[in-house]
């Protein structure tokens, strides 16, 4: 499945759903269902830098793809967290550098975040942007 189609799912997801109340319980749900982070991750190295919450992102290549684990101590930033795991595991580096992730926007997150939970979403977006930077790059030395 791609970015796209994965961001399409998740947005067909919440257009039902009209109350706020519904679609942060949406949101604390993908957290509930995700299976977090291996235990050995859950540490400082992995810990997102800018977040109001304990996240911890991890990722690991394989065969050309970039999987990532990710957990909160929060309910709502958990569910930030899964949903972007959801939508870049499995791709290339640059699919994931490339890609316009503009379910964001389309639910309605965004907006209805506050400014800390927003800065801290989007310090978990450039953690992942960045653990595909460094997987493309070492890529291009072997």
């Amino acid at each position: 499945m791609t970015i796209a189609e994965k961001q399409e799912e998740i947005i067909s997801e919440f257009e039902f759903l009209d109350d706020w109340l519904d679609k942060y319980q949406q949101i604390i749900d993908k957290g509930m269902s995700n299976p977090g982070i291996e235990p050995q991750y859950k540490t400082d190295e992995y810990l997102i830098e800018g977040c109001q919450s304990k996240v911890w992102v991890y990722a690991e290549y394989k065969d050309g793809l970039v999987y990532y684990q990710g957990e909160s101590n929060t309910d709502i930033a958990g569910g930030i967290v899964a949903m972007l795991v959801e939508v870049m595991s499995g791709h290339t580096p640059d699919e994931i550098l490339e890609t316009d992730l503009y379910f964001i926007d389309k639910i309605g997150l965004k907006e209805h975040l506050s400014p800390t939970r927003s800065n801290g979403m989007l310090a978990m977006v450039k953690q992942m942007r960045m653990y595909a930077l460094a997987f493309k790059s070492k890529r291009c030395e072997d």
